[in-house]
């Protein structure tokens, strides 16, 4: 039975909302409003106040970048095994560098298991649907 019709409307909200999160996590707090938390991650590592905000911004356009390929190439698994890993690994990098915000309200675990969760069904919808075209 080819269950493509019934699998289309999920995968596209899937894909709609993991690339307008990306695309908002980039923007508002990496771009337009410098997170005093995002400018100090990069302090941490070493970096000066000026070059921090510039990684900070830098960060914020890949992060928009990567939001637009959700939309690009919906069908790729790829990309959604690349979300689990880049979470994965910034989730890893707050642990290390400020584990004090994973005890604050709606902070990187929370947004981050929701991400990694709606890539883990992409990708059973997007096998599924490849086994039943």
């Amino acid at each position: 039975m080819n269950h493509q019709p019934l699998l289309e409307k999920p995968l596209r909200l899937i894909q709609i909302t993991l690339a307008v999160l990306w695309i908002y996590q980039g923007l508002i707090p990496k771009i337009l409003f410098q997170s005093t938390a995002e400018i100090a991650i990069w302090q941490s590592m070493g970096l000066e106040l000026a070059l921090a905000k510039i990684c900070v911004a830098l960060s914020g356009m890949i992060e928009m970048m990567f939001g637009c390929t959700f939309v690009i190439w919906p069908r790729a698994i790829l990309i959604h095994q690349l979300n689990i890993l880049g979470l994965s690994g910034l989730l890893l990098l707050i642990m290390l560098t400020n584990p004090l915000q994973l005890t604050t309200a709606f902070n990187p675990v929370v947004m981050n298991m929701a991400m990694i969760s709606l890539s883990m069904l992409a990708i059973q919808l997007l096998k599924l649907s490849q086994a039943s075209s």
